[in-house]
């Protein structure tokens, strides 16, 4: 997987976080640096963690699967897309509060990168290096989190949804890609 990819990946990954995000900052009367970080710290985190937990979890399972392992990452990949797609064309923020305490944010976190684990299981059948990969992955959805409350707190839930139908369609196809290039049309 290279760079490109990943970060197509990473992005599409992040929409879940940035969704709830506009929903923070929307909720929030007044933003600040530290509040902000506090949310991007928290999805960013969770989105690092959950894929490398994934990593640990498929490579124990990788030698007994690798013949069928496009397959697995296609439906993965197409199912958590076609999720966050159903969500994004629901269009509303769940009753969001401005709370950030560590019960809310870890169960938000948890909530928001669940789908990372799912990639993070693909990542064992694929060419990942999964040190770099995870962080990438991190770091992007801090910063794009980050970017959401400050957003939801500007514009409202005007982009919510659509951040979120293009995260699914980028799933969607990601995971095209790879079983397309598993069976010799890429």
């Amino acid at each position: 997987m290279g760079l490109l990819e990943l970060f197509i990946l990473a992005v599409g990954l992040s929409m879940d976080a940035f969704a709830v995000s506009v929903c923070k900052g929307l909720a929030m009367p007044k933003i600040t640096l530290r509040r902000t970080f506090i949310v991007g710290a928290w999805f960013g985190g969770f989105q690092a963690l959950m894929p490398a937990v994934g990593y640990v979890l498929g490579v124990q399972f990788r030698d007994k699967i690798t013949a069928v392992d496009h397959w697995i990452a296609f439906l993965l990949l197409g199912v958590i897309g076609a999720n966050m797609i159903k969500e994004a064309l629901s269009g509303e923020c769940e009753n969001e509060s401005d709370s950030l305490d560590v019960r809310t944010m870890f169960l938000l976190a948890v909530a928001t990168s669940i789908d990372a684990l799912a990639v993070g299981i693909t990542f064992a059948f694929l060419k990942v290096h999964i040190i770099a990969a995870v962080s990438f992955i991190g770091v992007t959805t801090f910063a794009i989190s980050a970017a959401g409350v400050k957003i939801g707190n500007v514009f409202g839930t005007k982009y919510k949804s659509k951040a979120e139908l293009a995260g699914g369609i980028i799933l969607i196809l990601l995971g095209l890609k790879i079983l397309l290039e598993h069976l010799g049309f890429l």
